[in-house]
């Protein structure tokens, strides 16, 4: 079956077929841009004539009547010697960015565009920057040119592998992951990423998932709201939440071709409740690793700038790039700090939070929203309900298996062996802990132990740090009763796969 036409080529058709006369595209990708402007002018009947400028080759015929001699390097010469090319041409423009202060080009354009109205020649505009003169912005039509899809992913990568020599490893799966974490790249930055990956190893293999991923940071640059996360957290570096867990495994393949063949969405989604230091941060990190796609860190507060409507363009900025990353998971952390901006504000962080209820709604892109929040009274009653979230997942104090597996896995971590504790007793002696204090605990002890002539640490250690904690489960048990009543109401689901009985102070 062939390969569904290029949206931008598509959406060119149309322009050309409209008679517009001026359309201006947004990317940083020219080659590819020419491309596909050359495909859609040869199959043409009769195939159109297709010339290019930029500011130091002047003009040259892309497709065409190949007649054209003009060499202007001057845009405003350029123009008017291009406006004496074949009456259907298409005039792709380079640089013209770098010319939008001077009033005599665009004057020069919009005359042209207006004048091209009785012919069939359109002007293109290729530019990287996403600012477009109001002078001009009501005379073209705007195209944000998207970077390359799987399909066009996957030829190069072929391309790559064959003109190398080098035969690829990868599973069938392996290579459409591998496919998936270079969504939203550019042609180049996923040319270069493959060939980084090829070098480096001298073939690819499953392993090279987590490199291509990480060499989307780069692309992140671009949002000052996106912050782009390693993955360093696996599920065995996450104690407790059973329930969870399993529910993450029974969907970790929701991204594949094969799921999509199947008949399955992808999933939208999970809000993650809970008493503070209970983990809801680290499960985020740790969906990103066991679905293999990268973690992006929504910051709320960056999103809202002094100047009108910047608030909602940054919104706007931020969701769309997240989109161009697909499959990714959006972490949005402490969710409800993102309305506690709502006094004062003119209705900005209303119009900010209507934006993402929105999107989070109706995305038809691969980003699965990850959401925390502490506080249950700052959220809007329209977050939480269904279809926004599969599932509302509430992290309550961890129960005495819960505890002895955190305890592991923090020992663990601090290069000791777990057996040389006495788990059981440490689980039983910390009821009403969190696992960021179970933590703190034995990072204490490993203090004084370390200040001790480096002795090993030992159970006594940790226990005797214990005791000098106040746990938050009583220096703030009214809000963590009040978390648990939400919980008991039946509003959310327990991430463990029982729930912990009312916890009394330790001690």
């Amino acid at each position: 079956m062939p390969d569904k036409e290029p949206d931008f080529a598509r959406k060119l058709n149309v322009s050309l077929r409209a008679r517009v006369t001026l359309i201006v595209v947004m990317t940083p990708e020219e080659e590819r841009v020419v491309a596909q402007v050359k495909e859609v002018c040869e199959k043409w009947d009769p195939p159109r004539q297709c010339i290019a400028w930029d500011s130091i080759d002047g003009v040259s015929v892309v497709c065409g009547n190949a007649g054209f001699l003009a060499q202007s390097r001057d845009p405003i010469t350029a123009l008017d010697d291009m406006a004496k090319s074949d009456e259907n041409a298409v005039i792709i423009l380079k640089d013209f960015h770098e010319y939008w202060s001077n009033p005599q080009v665009k004057r020069k354009i919009r005359n042209y565009s207006q004048k091209f109205k009785y012919s069939r020649r359109t002007m293109v505009i290729v530019t990287p920057v996403q600012r477009v003169p109001e002078e001009i912005r009501d005379d073209a039509v705007l195209i944000h040119f998207a970077p390359p899809g799987a399909p066009e992913l996957s030829k190069e990568l072929d391309s790559l592998l064959t003109n190398s020599g080098i035969t690829s490893l990868l599973s069938d799966a392996g290579r459409e992951k591998l496919i998936q974490a270079a969504l939203g790249m550019t042609l180049n930055q996923a040319r270069r990423s493959f060939s980084r990956a090829i070098v480096t190893h001298g073939t690819l293999d499953d392993g090279d998932i987590d490199a291509i991923i990480a060499d989307k940071k780069d692309v992140l640059s671009q949002s000052d709201a996106l912050e782009f996360y390693s993955l360093t957290e696996n599920p065995d570096n996450v104690g407790g939440l059973a329930q969870l867990k399993d529910w993450l495994r029974l969907r970790e393949r929701a991204f594949t071709q094969e799921a999509r063949d199947y008949g399955l969405p992808a999933p939208k989604g999970i809000a993650l409740i809970g008493i503070p230091g209970t983990g809801k941060s680290l499960t985020a990190k740790m969906i990103a690793d066991l679905w293999h796609l990268p973690l992006l860190r929504l910051d709320v507060g960056a999103l809202f700038g002094s100047l009108v409507g910047e608030s909602e363009e940054r919104t706007r900025r931020a969701l769309s790039l997240a989109e161009t990353i697909a499959p990714c998971i959006l972490w949005i952390d402490e969710i409800e700090k993102a309305f506690a901006f709502g006094s004062g504000d003119a209705g900005t962080s209303q119009r900010v939070f209507a934006h993402l209820l929105t999107w989070m709604q109706d995305k038809s892109s691969p980003c699965f929203v990850v959401a925390t929040a502490n506080n249950i009274a700052a959220l809007p009653p329209e977050l939480l309900r269904k279809g926004r979230f599969d599932e509302i997942f509430f992290l309550d104090l961890p129960n005495t298996e819960e505890r002895r597996e955190i305890f592991s896995v923090h020992i663990k971590k601090r290069k000791c062996m777990p057996a040389d504790f006495a788990l059981d007793l440490l689980a039983k002696e910390s009821e009403g802990y969190v696992g960021a204090e179970i933590e703190q605990t034995v990072i204490d002890a490993m203090y004084i132990a370390f200040n001790e002539n480096l002795r090993r640490v030992t159970t006594d250690d940790i226990l005797g740090c214990m005791k000098t904690q106040v746990p938050l489960s009583v220096s703030q048990r009214e809000t963590v009763n009040a978390l648990r009543a939400w919980l008991a109401e039946g509003r959310a689901i327990s991430a463990s796969k029982t729930i912990a009985p009312a916890q009394k102070k330790p001690g």
